[in-house]
């Protein structure tokens, strides 16, 4: 069976919604669709109609046909049972069968017929399984938020740092004699006799606004400080229209600011996370690519024990294939044999298993056909589980202990077990007490307190085989051992971790060598100790 394309339409021939599964022009899809209702023939019974080159395949949906296009060397028994399965799949994310409906849910739509037809070919998947595909969580979604967080924070930042400038300077020029509240501080003027005299309510309301923009960040500590103790008192951490003003003066600056209200304090494993996601970029980067390009994605899950023994660890990961010439669309993918012993692998259901069983070759079934162009196009899936500790790529051990005067002394060291691997942008972000902040004695690589979120983040810039263990020593007032944990590590990598990787890549016919280029990460999604 090829599919052809799938299609949603008016009983009177409009085209609502339509997905082609194989390379075609647009001229040709549209003169297809546009031939179907002038087939159709009035008190006929066949849900088909053939012409000379394509079969018709279709379903009435009250006013509406889902419609089929296959080749006429398709079995209409198929053809039938992948129509049913579109039918049931258009119900489920349109909520009544009309065209208003079907537009506003055309990309979920899309993403269906997706998981149903892949290059032409129908997938082994049931109404459960593609509603559970469908509403899959974006990883890339997730790094694209953890950047844009990390983003705001620091715009935010670069905001306060830049009040308290200015509010020095208005203190310093009030010393000297000229206007406390600069160009910015309303029109009551400066202090003098007669302003507190003869309007003293609007000397004091520009007091107020002056104080309110530094003030932003302020904690009241009691309630007594807090507390007015006249009309004309000043009011701690009160917004005023100074503080907009301030905010359109950066932002005619050039500054971007995205939110004047604080941020939620964000955990240790928010800020590994966009460790990992601006390393990741940074490696993906100005990569050349081939006519023919490949790139193996590595991902790690790992908890660990705090006391020693593995929670949990979990390898997955996806080779895709992306083809923009033509002249290279038939090929065949020879791939390393050396992977990691207990690899479970998973090939496309339109890749020839045999193939790849017995010669570690990625090849389609049909080798006359082709790769579709200009598609990254997943081939081939991983999965690798162990309990066993000499799965672990990187260890960490963490050892808090009493000092014996209310604080805990805190040794940390880390050591590269899988040394073929070359870690890049090393974070190990260690929780620490609210309010405590760290001495640190000795340490390899770089860190960094961050009084805001209350972790100790430690930066190595490459861990290998050269460079495979360092540590930190550091104490705390104030603390007991427990506060230490979760750590949260993250890091990339260009090897891969699993070992999949590209042997050749030939043309199917001649076996000539095609020039490709390729791309290997392995990334981090949680690297844990509890």
């Amino acid at each position: 069976m090829v599919l052809i394309a799938a299609a949603v339409c008016t009983k009177n021939g409009k085209v609502i919604l339509s997905r082609q599964f194989v390379e075609m022009t647009k001229a040709r899809i549209e003169g297809l669709l546009a031939a179907f209702p002038k087939l159709m023939t009035a008190g006929k019974q066949h849900t088909y109609v053939e012409t000379d080159s394509v079969r018709y395949v279709y379903q009435p949906m009250e006013k509406l046909y889902m419609l089929l296009i296959t080749t006429k060397a398709s079995n209409i028994l198929e053809d039938l049972e992948t129509l049913r399965l579109f039918s049931k799949v258009i119900p489920e994310y349109s909520h009544s069968l009309d065209e208003k409906e079907i537009v506003e849910n055309a990309f979920n739509l899309i993403f269906a017929f997706d998981e149903i037809v892949a290059l032409g070919y129908r997938e082994s998947v049931n109404l459960a399984q593609i509603k559970t595909f469908v509403e899959m969580d974006s990883h890339e979604e997730k790094v694209y938020q953890a950047v844009r967080q990390t983003q705001e924070r620091e715009a935010r930042q670069k905001m306060r740092e830049k009040a308290k400038e200015l509010q020095r300077q208005r203190m310093e020029a009030s010393k000297r004699g000229g206007p406390s509240l600069g160009g910015m501080g309303g029109r009551s003027g400066g202090f003098s006799a007669d302003s507190f005299g003869s309007s003293g309510v609007s000397s004091s309301a520009g007091s107020s606004a002056a104080i309110g923009i530094t003030t932003i960040d302020v904690e009241t500590k009691s309630k007594a400080a807090a507390k007015p103790t006249s009309r004309n008192a000043l009011k701690l951490g009160g917004k005023s229209k100074d503080v907009d003003s301030f905010v359109d003066q950066l932002k005619s600056e050039g500054e971007k600011i995205a939110n004047l209200a604080p941020a939620a304090p964000a955990g240790s494993s928010s800020a590994a996370a966009s460790a990992s996601a601006a390393a990741k970029a940074a490696i993906s980067a100005d990569i050349h690519k081939e006519s023919v390009h490949l790139k193996i994605e590595d991902k790690l899950i790992v908890r660990l024990g705090r006391d020693g023994g593995v929670q949990q660890f979990e390898n997955s990961g996806l080779l895709t294939l992306r083809i923009s010439d033509d002249a290279y669309g038939r090929i065949l993918l020879k791939l390393s044999p050396n992977h990691v012993q207990g690899l479970q692998l998973q090939t496309h259901p339109n890749v020839d298993k045999e193939l790849f069983k017995s010669r570690t070759t990625i090849g389609l079934k049909n080798l006359g056909k082709p790769f579709p162009l200009n598609t990254d196009v997943g081939v081939l899936k991983w999965r690798f589980v162990s309990q066993d500790e000499s799965a672990i790529p990187l260890t960490i051990n963490c050892w808090p202990s009493d000092n014996g005067e209310g604080g805990c002394d805190v040794n940390i060291e880390y050591e590269l077990e899988a040394q073929q691997l070359e870690l890049q942008d090393v974070a190990i972000v260690i929780p620490l007490p609210m309010n405590v902040q760290p001495s640190v004695a000795e340490y390899d690589g770089t860190y960094n307190y961050d009084a805001r979120k209350h972790v100790l983040q430690w930066h190595i810039p490459i861990i290998d085989a050269a460079n495979k263990s360092g540590s930190m020593e550091f104490s705390c007032s104030a603390s007991i051992p427990g506060d230490f944990f979760p750590l949260q590590v993250s890091f990339v990598s260009k090897t891969p971790y699993a070992g999949v990787v590209a042997q050749d890549v030939v043309q199917v016919d001649s076996e000539t060598a095609v020039k490709y280029s390729s791309e290997s990460i392995l990334f981090v999604e949680k690297y844990e100790i509890v």
